[in-house]
């Protein structure tokens, strides 16, 4: 029998981007090996910080998967209980060394100072969080998924972005197509 959680108060109803907007130069970068080493670094300061708080820590993105090049930011997914109860996980990773980015419905973003790690912080079985998950473990395993999902990348980096969120937006076609073989796939596993 499952208890339904009641969030502690309602979440944001509005995205809130800290510092606005921001126009950067987006590249991809062949993969590299030390990024699954930055990653393991990320989870030991998130861990440290947030305790049972961080009830699951994982690498995902492009930086997650290897042979995929990617923009050389490490992209990191905590799950927490509450998403409205801050005060369990946002001050503790600001006093980390992260800086809050975005404040929106279901998510919050910090990053590091320098750029190079995003952490996105979701709720405990927020279907996004999974789809994360699924995405990534597709890139992992198919080939074919991996080239598409980098020429596609290649291809939109050719233009220019007010944003890395536009460029993002940009991608939503190709991972969707991609997250369907993937659920496919995993239904198919189950029937067997």
């Amino acid at each position: 029998m499952s208890v339904e959680r009641k969030p502690r108060r309602p979440d944001v109803t509005t995205a809130e981007i800290v510092g606005g907007v921001v126009k950067r130069e987006l590249f991809l970068t062949d993969h590299d090996p030390r990024w699954a080493e930055a990653y393991a670094e990320h989870e030991r300061r998130i861990r440290a910080a947030l305790g049972p708080a961080a009830v699951q820590v994982e690498h995902i993105g492009s930086t997650s998967v290897p042979g995929l090049a990617a923009k050389p930011i490490i992209d990191v997914l905590v799950t927490v209980a509450d998403i409205t109860a801050e005060e369990d996980y946002l001050d503790q990773l600001v006093a980390a060394g992260y800086d809050l980015r975005v404040r929106e419905p279901g998510h919050r973003l910090v990053r590091t100072p320098e750029l190079d790690a995003h952490i996105h912080v979701m709720e405990v079985g927020d279907p996004l969080a999974e789809d994360y998950l699924l995405f990534r473990d597709r890139l992992r395993t198919d080939d074919a998924d991996r080239a598409l999902y980098e020429r596609t990348k290649r291809a939109l980096l050719e233009q220019d972005w007010a944003d890395m969120n536009a460029y993002a937006d940009a991608k939503t076609e190709v991972v969707t197509a991609i997250k369907e073989r993937a659920r496919a796939a995993v239904s198919e596993a189950a029937g067997r």
